[in-house]
Formats: C-alpha cells, structure tokens, sequence
C-alpha cells in the first residue's frame, strides 16, 4: 500500500524553490508532512531559508536531462513552478524544452503526479493568438498533460499577495499616481486571487487520484476590472479615490515602458503581464473544490488578500518576492577568485578605511545598506544611475530590500542581488543593472588590532568587449565621488549606532 492510500506524507520535489511561490510552497509542504526535495541551479540561494535544514537541496536545472533524473529518483509528486517571464529570443522554445525533459524523466523515475502553475487565458481566443508569455505557459501545461504521468495544471489570472509582481503593480500604480492615464485593460474583467489559496491548491493537487489527468482554472471569489482593484486598494490603504481615465492608445509595449517608470517592475517582467491583463480572464469552472474543498473564509475574497498582503509589507514579513528569481538577461558568473583568475580583465576599486566603532556596529550598518537607508554616497549619482537603468530595461535602483533589517543570499537589493554573506564579516553583491560585463561589489569588517575595526570595500567589473573597457575608464573618474563617499560615510553611520557595551568578536572565516 502506497502513501497516498495511508495517508503518510509524500516525497515532492519542488523546482523553481527560489523563486516567489515555490519559495512559499514548501514551508507549506513541511507543515502538511511531506518530505520535500529543491532543485535550484543555485542551491546557495536557499541556503538562508529558515527551512533550508528541514529539505534536500540538490544543484540541477530543468533544461538538463542527467539533473532532472537524478533529483526525480524516489519522488511522488514533482512540482514545475518554473516560467520565463522573458528571457530573451527563444525562451519559448527553453521553456518547451524544458517540460518535455520533466515530463519524460518523471515518467521514467514512476513519479505519481506532476502538479504545473500556468495562467488561466481566455476562452474565446485561440492559444496561437495569445501572447509569447501565455502561450508558452499554455503549452507547458499540454506537454506535462501529454506526458504519461498524471498531471494537475492550475491555471490562475493575477495572484495577490505580498510581495507578489502583481501584488507590487498595483500597489505603485495606485499610490504614487492619484490621477491615471491608463490603457484600456483597466477594463478588463479579471478573477485574482490570494497567494494562500494559490499554496492550498499547490498542496492538496499532490493527494489528487491517479486517474486525474487535467486542466484546473482557480480564482478568488470576485470578478473585478483593474480600475475597481486600483480602487480597491486606495481605500485598503488609506489613499483618496482615484481619477483614472483610460485610452486605447496604450499598447502593451508602451504600457510596460509605463509601469516601468512607475513601479520597481522592470519592463522585462512588465510587458508580459501588461499583455495578460488585456484579455479577460475569469475561471470557467471551479471543479478544483472536488479535491480540494472550499472551507469557510475560502477562497479569500479581494478585499482581505490586500488587507492581509499590506499587513505583511508593513510589518516586514514578505518571506519570498517577485524578484526573489533572478532578472532574465542578467549576470549570473560567480565572483572571481582570488587572486588568479583566467576570466581575463578584472578591473577593481579598493577602499580601507579604520572605524572607531565595534565590528558588530560597522556590520550593522553594512547589511542595513540599500532600500530605505540607501547607498551612503552622492543619492544623485545613484538615482541617475538607476534612471538610466530603467529606460534601457533594467531593474533600476526601486526593487528596495525583502526585509529592512536583514538579508540572505539570493536577496536582491536595488539593482544588485546578494552572492554571499557572512553576518558581522562579508557581504557580496552582484550587479543586475544593464552593463556590458560583470560587476560585484564587497563590503568587508574585520576587527581592528587596537580596538574598533576595519572597513574595506571593493568594487570589482570584468569588461564584455572593447565597450566593457570604456565604460569602465569612463566611470572611472567618479569612483572617488561615488565609492568614496560611501566608504567614509558607512564609517560614519557605524560610529553613530548604539548598541550595548560588551565586546563582540568578528565570527572567523
């Protein structure tokens, strides 16, 4: 007799953990006594995850038939919760490639069930019509569907939750524009809803019978246009009524040039959702609550998705974001080591400074950087910097922190995502704005030999090309300004922290 007869807990393998939903699924995996299983192409991402000790992280990637193998080996159920918003020319085909070789090697590895996250699409336009995002992501769930192994395909419209893509488009939209000139999509009819009940249905499609083998749609129990969410949502927050006036000239492309401005969604991840909302997208069943029963208060209506969202943003509590998943198109290169490395150039900035105040003061200040305390040096430059970032479809400087207080790798953080940290000692952060090379920088403390301590800063690039060179050399000339400043300035906010007085010692590398 099986675990699914018993009752016992399930093996599950969740691909797509550092990213916004897998991030949440498995907490709520473990809490339903499952065993859970992450393959991540960097498991140095989940490494700060409070659950990180309660699961198998193995390194692997879904386009990569041997690592997709090996981490199906003993699963019950596999969830694909991976997508390309827009990674480039071809992402299509990477994400067709990539369900096929989950789909074949879950076969092969007798996994029970597979369970898919798509978008729910519009049922009087044909699929080859929609656009590049939702039809990939409809044709994913026919590969898995098509696959040989039992396949749950949820299909959701816009998820609300804090932290969420969505969620974030909303709330910037609303509150930093009181009067709108808007597309005509605010008028679209949509069925949102709450990341919670996103998780619950994640969960019990893993319990479904053998003989389920189909297409799910799931929603909140209202169906709203975007202008009555915006609405919605200034009177959640406290915001006056706002004056929105829609105009047909909007397209997509110019739409998500437009949230690109507003918001910290970049255009990357703007136009594909742009694109979705201008279809309506309202759930056509809801034969989900046969194997997953509604209960009282579920789904969460739109109203209490914002509260409970908001209550987690004002109460720092976001435990997973829509930028927890790395940016299409950016770096991803580990730091070089030192001190040879054969990557070629290596351009760097090398600051020291002695700070009167304790190593724990100075690593305070360091890992408090970012977000709201922003970066210690010439806020112009940086905001310039960002600006340009944005109109060139960067993330730009608005991303801010996950958390005020404290990060862990995978974080991002601005236009920067966090490589490493070592509380008290390291943190290494890897740049995401446009370039052309690599870029990183580090902030060290070490103790100081008469007291105190040290800081030491390094600004690192490795140039792509002739062009990479040039900027380097034409940037150069600021780095006193820029990097400077902000070596003497964390100096200066770590003298100025208060903290109790016994001695705390620099944890040893």
């Amino acid at each position: 007799m099986g675990t699914e007869e018993t009752g016992a807990g399930l093996r599950c393998l969740v691909t797509g953990a550092t990213g916004y939903i897998g991030g949440r699924l498995v907490p709520e995996l473990l809490e339903a006594g499952h065993a859970v299983r992450c393959l991540a192409r960097t498991p140095e991402k989940l490494r700060d995850h409070p659950w990180a000790g309660q699961v198998d992280i193995v390194r692997g990637d879904v386009t990569d038939a041997a690592s997709v193998g090996a981490a199906m080996e003993g699963i019950d159920v596999a969830y694909y919760l991976v997508h390309a918003l827009a990674g480039g020319p071809g992402f299509e085909e990477t994400d067709r490639t990539a369900a096929r070789i989950f789909g074949e090697r879950a076969r092969a590895a007798g996994v029970r069930r597979i369970v898919y996250l798509g978008g729910l699409t519009p049922d009087d336009i044909p699929v080859d019509e929609l656009s590049p995002h939702l039809r990939s992501r409809a044709e994913v769930g026919r590969i898995l569907l098509d696959s040989g192994v039992p396949t749950t395909a949820l299909r959701a419209a816009v998820i609300i939750g804090s932290g969420s893509a969505s969620f974030e488009m909303l709330r910037y939209l609303t509150e930093r524009l009181p009067v709108m000139v808007t597309p005509s999509w605010v008028s679209t009819r949509i069925q949102p809803i709450a990341v919670r009940d996103v998780l619950r249905y994640l969960v019990g499609s893993a319990r479904m019978p053998e003989d389920v083998n189909r297409v799910f749609d799931i929603g909140g129990p209202d169906i709203l246009t975007y202008r009555d969410m915006m609405q919605q949502y200034a009177r959640a927050a406290g915001l006056p009524h706002r004056l929105i006036v829609p105009v047909p000239v909007l397209t997509p492309r110019l739409s998500s040039h437009w949230i690109g401005l507003v918001t910290p969604v970049p255009r990357s991840i703007a136009r594909p959702l742009a694109e979705s909302l201008r279809y309506e997208v309202v759930c056509r069943e809801h034969d989900i609550a046969r194997h997953v029963p509604d209960v009282p208060g579920r789904p969460i209506s739109f109203d209490r998705a914002l509260a409970l969202a908001l209550q987690r943003v004002r109460e720092a509590k976001v435990t997973t974001r829509w930028s927890s998943a790395s940016v299409p198109g950016v770096p991803s290169d580990p730091l070089p080591t030192d001190p040879d490395w054969a990557g070629g150039s290596l351009y760097a900035d090398v600051r020291e400074r002695d700070v009167d105040a304790s190593p724990r003061a100075l690593g305070r200040v360091v890992e408090g950087i970012g977000g709201d305390h922003g970066w210690y040096s010439f806020p112009l430059a940086w905001a310039v910097r960002g600006w340009l970032d944005r109109l060139v479809g960067g993330v730009g400087l608005r991303r801010g922190r996950r958390d005020a207080e404290r990060l862990r790798v995978g974080d991002s953080l601005d236009f920067w995502r966090v490589e490493e940290i070592e509380p008290g000692r390291l943190l290494r952060l890897r740049a995401e704005m446009r370039l052309p090379g690599l870029a990183w920088l580090e902030m060290y403390v070490v103790e100081g030999e008469g007291g105190g301590s040290r800081y030491r800063q390094r600004a690192l690039f490795h140039p792509r090309g002739l062009l990479g060179h040039a900027y380097w050399w034409s940037v150069s000339p600021f780095h006193a300004l820029v990097f400077g400043g902000m070596a003497r300035n964390i100096a200066r906010a770590a003298d100025q922290v208060t903290e109790p007085a016994q001695a705390v010692s620099v944890p040893s590398r």
